[in-house]
């Protein structure tokens, strides 16, 4: 939203393109012209996909864009394929490797095939950390992409700010995430096992939303068990993250692979201390024993060992290392970087745009000379 305001103050048109959800009004009240699309971010299905290609066709074609800016797999990637055919400049924001890259099975490989050929044609990408750009360019094998880095999707720190910490009496864990098998859900409730087995007295909160119908998901069930067992208090999905953070007293996540994790950056923000697995997206934002501590990743035995270490920790230890993550954040995460970099990234692919014009402009009048030429 940050990013889409100062579009807006700045002059521009924006028109948003997104399925229809609780929040498109929001997009409105920006001042932004809402488009529904039809989009089953789900899976691969060379129909839905061949018609969401066909749909972005053809609102790109009506609308006429000078530039389209895209989120997420399928937009990237089908976006990318329907401007082409307009020669409408694209920006892609690859803001994860996700399970594309994660695993290896039928979906992925033609994931990465689809990308290989939309990306071909992208004028700019924007990766989340240097070693999602790297994997990326290897895997996909574009070595000529114009690309650059973002520190995720930015904060606002005038939102997401302190307010004073003190210690709860029952230690808080918090974990937000969308309860997937890769953000390290089970290892988590593991770990709390190992924790609750040693007697130690705390509170271990989630929130996220359960997506029944995606491959990886966690189901209700399983969720709704560990509640009953009392491992875990599921919390659900809220629109005020912010008072539940500030409530708590370390976020952790455990996920397998991130591109710049948003709850991390959040928690940061508030001057909380973070646990996170030592990987990328994830290390680039947690300095262990600076701002929080890093685990291995798929090992619940280690992240309780992290956990258990940080409660033990003396007040002033664990408020410094919340005051690190705020200082982190404000210095490297701060939303106006990532604002200031797409900004740049527009016009210079505008630039390359117009001059792009103009040499098929001057192109063409030297054929049409030629032409004269020959028929005098």
């Amino acid at each position: 939203m940050g990013l889409v305001n100062r579009l807006i103050e700045s002059g521009h048109e924006v028109i948003a393109i997104a399925p229809k959800d609780a929040y498109s009004a929001n997009i409105i009240a920006a001042g932004c012209e809402y488009i529904n699309l039809t989009m089953d971010s789900r899976g691969v299905n060379p129909i839905k996909d061949a018609a969401l290609t066909i749909e972005l066709f053809r609102i790109y074609k009506r609308i006429n864009p000078d530039v389209i800016l895209h989120f997420t797999i399928k937009p990237n990637i089908y976006g990318t394929l329907a401007a082409r055919f307009l020669k409408i400049p694209v920006i892609n924001n690859v803001s994860g490797l996700g399970t594309v890259f994660l695993w290896d099975n039928f979906a992925s490989k033609v994931a990465l095939w689809m990308y290989k050929i939309a990306f071909k044609s992208a004028n700019f990408v924007f990766f989340q950390n240097r070693e999602d750009e790297k994997h990326f360019i290897d895997k996909v094998g574009i070595r000529n992409m114009q690309s650059g880095i973002l520190p995720g999707s930015g904060i606002d720190i005038s939102v997401f700010k302190p307010n004073g910490y003190v210690k709860n009496e029952d230690f808080t864990f918090i974990l937000i995430a969308r309860l997937l098998i890769d953000k390290g859900i089970e290892e988590f409730v593991e770990a709390v096992r190992i924790l609750k087995k040693k007697g130690l007295k705390a509170r271990f909160l989630v929130f996220g939303n359960i997506e029944a119908n995606h491959k990886r998901a966690i189901s209700i069930d399983k969720v709704s068990a560990w509640a009953k067992e009392g491992i875990i208090e599921y919390k659900g999905v809220t629109d005020n993250i912010r008072e539940q953070v500030g409530h708590s007293d370390c976020v952790v996540l455990p996920s397998y692979r991130e591109g710049t994790p948003r709850t991390l950056l959040e928690g940061g923000s508030m001057a909380k201390p973070l646990i996170a697995t030592d990987v990328p997206g994830c290390n680039n934002v947690v300095i262990s024993g600076y701002n929080g501590l890093l685990c291995n990743a798929k090992d619940s035995a280690h992240l309780a060992k992290q956990m258990e270490h940080l409660m033990s920790l003396p007040t002033a230890e664990i408020e410094a290392m919340g005051q690190n993550s705020r200082k982190l954040v404000v210095e490297k995460y701060d939303e106006n970087i990532v604002i200031d970099k797409y900004e740049s990234a527009i016009k210079q692919v505008m630039s390359n745009s117009v001059e792009l014009a103009r040499e098929e402009q001057i192109k063409t009048s030297t054929i049409q000379s030629r032409a004269a030429t020959i028929n005098l």
